[in-house]
């Protein structure tokens, strides 16, 4: 019988504060903008997971509070779980895996995020759940 291939599976938190504005890091690797998260490792949950990424990548603890969308990158075999959350207490800072670390609009987050991950804020902004697929950068067709 022939290996199957493996997916990996990650989460990811849109943080929302009272203004409307989302949470966002640049990461050190690419220097891209995307929401806080990472790779679920095998002894969490989803949301155990999720709150520890969000804290080592941004130094905010969060209440995790919905499940906004289910976003597949079809080139990579990673499916990511993104769920809305509060953010609680901690103050926000660069740390190892993020050279910058704000608060910015929807408007400003899809702009400057790829299309795969600014839609996963104005996904999570739109009260709807998504289940969508990507090449690592631009949306695919349904």
């Amino acid at each position: 019988m022939a290996d199957n291939p493996k997916h990996s599976v990650s989460v990811a938190g849109i943080v929302v504060d009272e203004r409307d504005r989302v949470l966002v890091i640049r990461r050190r690797d690419n220097g891209r903008w995307e929401m806080p998260g990472g790779v679920l490792e095998l002894d969490e949950t989803f949301e155990d997971g999720l709150r520890r990424e969000v804290v080592e990548e941004t130094g905010m603890n969060v209440q995790v509070d919905r499940l906004t969308g289910i976003y597949k990158n079809l080139s990579r075999g990673i499916v990511a779980l993104v769920f809305r959350c509060s953010p609680g207490d901690g103050d926000i800072h660069a740390t190892p895996e993020a050279r910058e670390v704000r608060w910015m609009t929807a408007e400003e987050a899809s702009e400057l995020m790829d299309p795969a991950f600014g839609i996963r804020v104005l996904d999570a902004l739109d009260g709807e759940m998504h289940v969508r697929a990507h090449d690592g950068i631009n949306l695919l067709p349904a």
